[in-house]
């Protein structure tokens, strides 16, 4: 089963730049028909997606957040990366990396999630 974990500290200042990791592990980001997603829930909110990154290494970002929003991939340890720059609290939020099957149209593994604060 594909697992994935995110990493990364849970206090940034504003102005800062988010960074995240996601290891995954029991399968290979190189897989040509998956989607390795950032998504985020703040507080009191509901789920946003942030972005994605496929296997030939092309992105796609969400409309609110492509301007700050930059996801890179590693291969060789596979994993996958989130940077959010410029962030203000409003980015305060819990962010998950997630992997979509584009074959089956779902989301098949979620990581657990990790709080990112954004204060000063």
């Amino acid at each position: 089963q594909v697992q994935l974990q995110e990493s990364g500290p849970g206090l940034v200042k504003p102005s800062q730049t988010l960074s995240l990791t996601c290891t995954v592990s029991g399968g290979s980001i190189t897989t040509n028909y998956i989607y390795w997603s950032w998504i985020r829930q703040p507080p009191g909110k509901g789920l946003e997606w942030v972005g994605s990154i496929v296997y030939d290494g092309s992105t796609d970002y969400g409309p609110s957040l492509k301007s700050r929003t930059s996801i890179s991939c590693d291969t060789s340890k596979n994993q996958f990366t989130l940077q959010l720059r410029s962030v203000t609290p409003e980015d305060t939020a819990v962010y998950y990396c997630a992997r979509r099957d584009s074959r089956l149209g779902s989301w098949t593994s979620w990581g657990q999630g990790t709080q990112v604060t954004v204060s000063s």
